[in-house]
């Protein structure tokens, strides 16, 4: 049972953002103070990426772990409320980022993907340590 009325809940899932996201904030900082100049939601290229860097031609997308069904993370479990939608909904995302990861790769982008699992406390470091060291090394 929903603890929220309809119009609560609409007004909730109508504030989530697509774009300029806290955990995608995080990695374009961080990235930023690392050196990397990047782009932004590239329209022209496929799923519009988060993050483009062109010099490096990679893209990063920052996923939230319930939006796009990060298998194995305990911050993607549906809710009990209306679960087959939530299911579909779900499996439809997975279904359009593997395309989208396809279509970017036939392109010649290699991309990258940051989930917000990894960015809590204790995980951030090592998981932007890491996404910088793939941008930097994986380019030769």
């Amino acid at each position: 049972m929903d603890i929220l009325s309809a119009e609560q809940r609409r007004r909730c899932m109508g504030s989530v953002r697509s774009r300029d996201t806290g955990p995608e904030l995080v990695v374009r900082r961080y990235l930023f103070a690392h050196g990397f100049r990047y782009r932004l939601h590239a329209r022209r290229l496929p799923g519009s990426p988060d993050i483009v860097l062109k010099k490096y031609r990679a893209v990063v997308f920052v996923n939230g772990c319930f939006w796009h069904g990060h298998e194995a993370c305990r911050y993607a479990a549906l809710p009990a409320t209306h679960a087959a939608f939530w299911a579909e909904k779900i499996r439809g995302n997975r279904e359009r980022d593997r395309r989208v990861d396809l279509e970017l790769s036939a392109l010649g982008w290699r991309v990258l993907t940051v989930w917000t699992c990894g960015l809590k406390r204790g995980e951030k470091e090592r998981t932007l340590e890491a996404l910088a060291q793939t941008i930097r090394n994986d380019n030769k």
